[in-house]
């Protein structure tokens, strides 16, 4: 149908007639559907049952060939009493039709058997007939009446027995599955509840159809029921309680039934999927799959990794080149600062050596050797102070000066060094007082002269002698600040133990002082032959020689020695010897050899170290070291 456009600009709206009104009308229902509702809800049914009966008449419907009833030939022999293990198609004529057979042909089946075995009908033919229920006509009422009820059919269905419940064994299916298993599948799946049940294929079925066919066989669902085989009829019952008994009695024997049906599918299924060869196919293809797909990613995951590991060894090589760049840019900084050391090592060594010399050619501006001495210490003092600059410019002016020139130069210099190891020594001092200070009030130098005035005041055993100090103090300090008897004793503690360290220092300097003097002067009057000015090379060698070749315990050892110098007697070479000995450089002890020679004297303590100041005028100084 066509929607009602909307009204364009300029359009009208034109009512031609107006709607009647609802009418109510009574409608009859009619029809398949309507009568297979009303079949449901007479007989109290289920759909399921609906269907079948309406596949049974479509299949009646559709069947138009006729069928042959087959007498059976024990028919005459059954008992009526045990018509409920007789079998119920074979009486009517249907043992090849069976669940296949149709509504239409029972009821054929049955027209057909009863005007054959009518009682009337035999009577008529000159039969005897066996009165009441007890006649075999009996049986086939009971075969129609099972067969034409669908629920009492299905439940006689479930126990035909002519069905074949065998399961073949792993042995037979081996062999031939297709043909072994096939025919039990088709034939079990007549027990499905779900209609289109998936058959078990061939050889060349493909892995989805095989995944379908078990998967639905594992989940199988069966409609197949044992209520036939109930020993008890609950309709015999003659009270509710024995009824109640019996149907729990039959429950019990149905669900153990049940259960047992459910294993023997299970075990059809299980048989089947070990036997079927597909399955080993197809796990082997699914292995090799896996197997693929692992390398494929053991590989991947190699060619990451080795991705990385170049990557990470392109960053150490890269690292390392930086590395060795840096290592090699410091190496040239630390070889060219050595470089410069070492030039400004030679510069300083000359410059201090060029001072020496000059000092000592103007026989170091005195005119006694006790002047000399004490100015060729202070000359050492420069040297060793002085930096390479300050040198340089003393240096410059003593050799453009004169004498007195020089002389003023060189003690300006003398007194500003003096001066910077005094302020040294006075800070010295005071980071130490700082350091083992007494108290935490102030003590200015009135307040300590007053202290050691009263200490002499009040010697020791005098009754409450700190607490007298103490009002000594407060009573003529100027300072303001009350003393008590622990401030006092903690100051004097601290001034006599300031008192002995310095006494100690300053016993130190004056050994370093003798020792350092007794160095110079042995410098000053080491022996100097003139002799060794006419020892040449070749002799210097052919002497050293000798000395190696005669030790001492050899017999006339100076006479052979001399013998190996040509031109020198045994007392030139002993004196040439002695000469050499003591010709050894000791030089000015340098700051380390002060703070080590200091050190050690610390902890041996002064009064413990003895040395002979006046052993030699050739004291051996490296000796002392």
């Amino acid at each position: 149908s066509k929607m009602l456009l909307e009204a364009l600009d300029g359009d009208e709206t034109v009512v031609f007639t107006a709607a009647t009104a609802s009418v109510q009308i009574q409608v009859e229902p009619v029809g398949r559907w309507f009568e297979a509702y009303v079949r449901r809800r007479n007989r109290n049914a289920s759909v399921s049952f609906q269907e079948l009966e309406e596949e049974a008449e479509s299949s009646e419907e559709s069947e138009d060939e006729e069928f042959q009833l087959e007498e059976y030939p024990m028919l005459r022999t059954l008992d009526p009493k045990d018509w409920k293990n007789q079998d119920h198609y074979a009486v009517l004529g249907l043992p090849h039709l069976r669940y296949k057979a149709t509504q239409k042909q029972i009821k054929a089946a049955h027209k057909g058997i009863v005007l054959k075995h009518h009682p009337d009908k035999r009577k008529a033919a000159g039969e005897q007939i066996v009165e009441g229920d007890n006649d075999y006509f009996t049986c086939i009422t009971k075969a129609i009446e099972i067969l034409s009820d669908p629920v009492k059919r299905r439940a006689f269905d479930s126990v035909d027995p002519t069905f074949d419940n065998a399961v073949p064994s792993k042995s037979e299916g081996k062999e031939n599955f297709t043909e072994v298993f096939s025919p039990v599948f088709e034939r079990n799946a007549r027990w499905s509840s779900k209609k289109h049940v998936p058959l078990l294929g061939t050889m060349e079925s493909s892995f989805e159809e095989v995944d379908n066919f078990y998967s639905f066989w594992y989940n199988f669902d069966s409609w197949r029921e044992f209520s036939y085989l109930d020993e008890e009829e609950k309709e015999k019952a003659e009270c509710r309680d024995e009824r109640r008994w019996i149907e729990k009695q039959n429950r019990a024997s149905r669900a153990q039934r049940k259960k047992e049906e459910m294993n023997r599918i299970r075990t059809l299924v299980d048989t089947a999927y070990s036997c079927d060869p597909r399955i080993k196919k197809f796990k082997e293809e699914e292995k090799a799959r896996k197997e693929s797909e692992k390398k494929a990613k053991v590989e991947a995951k190699k060619r990451e990794q080795e991705e990385k590991e170049r990557a990470r060894q392109a960053e150490l090589e890269a690292a390392r080149l930086a590395k060795a760049k840096e290592e090699e840019e410091a190496k040239q900084v630390a070889q060219q600062a050595k470089k410069e050391k070492e030039i400004q090592k030679k510069a300083i060594k000359k410059e201090r050596q060029k001072l020496r010399t000059t000092c000592k050619n103007w026989n170091y501006f005195a005119d006694d050797e006790a002047d000399s001495v004490k100015m060729m210490e202070e000359v050492e003092k420069l040297c060793d102070r002085l930096e390479l600059t300050s040198l340089q410019s003393l240096n410059e002016i003593l050799a453009s000066g004169s004498k007195e020139d020089s002389k003023v130069a060189v003690e300006k210099q003398v007194q500003e060094v003096n001066a910077q190891l005094q302020r040294e020594k006075e800070a010295e001092v005071q980071m130490r007082q700082a350091a083992r200070g007494g108290g935490g009030k102030g003590w200015n130098e009135e307040d300590l002269q007053l202290l050691i005035k009263a200490v002499n005041l009040f010697p020791a055993g005098t009754n409450a002698r700190w607490e007298v100090i103490a009002n000594y103090m407060n009573l003529h300090s100027t300072s303001g600040t009350k003393r008590t008897a622990k401030d006092v004793i903690n100051k004097a503690k601290n001034l006599q133990r300031l008192g002995e360290l310095e006494w100690e220092e300053n016993k130190l300097s004056r050994v370093l002082h003798q020792i350092h003097l007794l160095m110079l002067i042995g410098r000053l009057k080491r022996p100097c032959s003139g002799s060794t000015a006419s020892w040449t090379t070749e002799e210097q060698k052919l002497l050293e020689q000798a000395l190696k070749t005669y030790p001492v315990s050899t017999p006339e050892r100076w006479e052979k020695i001399a013998a190996a110098v040509p031109g020198r007697s045994k007392k030139d070479c002993m004196k040439r010897y002695k000469v050499r000995r003591c010709a050894a450089p000791y030089g000015f002890w340098s700051r380390r050899h002060r703070s080590s020679f200091r050190f050690s004297l610390s902890r041996q303590g002064v009064a413990n170290f003895s040395i002979n100041l006046y052993q030699s005028s050739r004291l051996n100084i490296g000796a002392a070291r």
